[in-house]
C-alpha cells in the first residue's frame, strides 16, 4: 500500500500539478504586490483618494470595504491577461500550427504480391522482383 502511494505521488501528472500550484501562488503574490504597491497608488492618484483599499461606506455601524474588492477586481484582471498572454494564446498558436502541417506525401508503397514496404518510386519490389505499379 505504501509503495503504491509513493508511486501515486511521484507519477508525473502529480508532480506536474504541486510546482503549477507553487508558481502560480508565487506569481500571485507578486501580481498582489505589484496592485497594491504600483497600481492603486496610480489609481489614487489620479481618483485623489490616498489608499484604494481604505475605501468604505457605512451602514448602520457595518463596514463595506469596496476599496479592497477593487484592488482584489484589479489584481485578478493582470492575473487573467497574463495567463492568456502569456499560456493560452502561446497553446493556441502550437496547437493551430500543427494542425495546419499538411500531410507528407507517402515516401513508401505496398508491393500487392508480398506486401513489403518499398521506395514510392520503385518499379520493381526488392523483396519478391515483381513489378509493381
Amino acid at each position: 500500500m505504501l509503495k503504491e502511494f509513493k508511486q501515486f505521488l511521484l507519477r508525473g501528472n502529480v508532480v506536474d500539478l504541486a510546482v503549477g500550484v507553487v508558481i502560480g501562488a508565487a506569481f500571485g503574490s507578486i501580481v498582489n504586490a505589484l496592485v497594491f504597491d504600483i497600481v492603486t497608488p496610480l489609481v489614487s492618484g489620479v481618483a485623489r483618494v490616498p489608499d484604494l483599499g481604505g475605501l468604505m461606506y457605512t451602514v448602520n455601524g457595518s463596514e463595506i470595504k469596496y476599496g479592497h474588492f477593487l484592488n482584489t477586481i484589479i489584481s485578478f484582471l493582470i492575473i487573467a491577461t497574463a495567463i492568456f498572454f502569456f499560456v493560452v494564446k502561446p497553446m493556441n498558436l502550437l496547437v493551430e500550427r500543427a494542425r495546419k502541417d499538411p500531410p507528407s506525401d507517402p515516401t513508401t508503397k505496398k508491393c500487392s504480391e508480398c506486401l513489403c514496404e518499398i521506395p514510392a518510386a520503385a518499379k520493381r519490389c526488392s523483396h519478391c522482383t515483381q513489378p509493381v505499379v
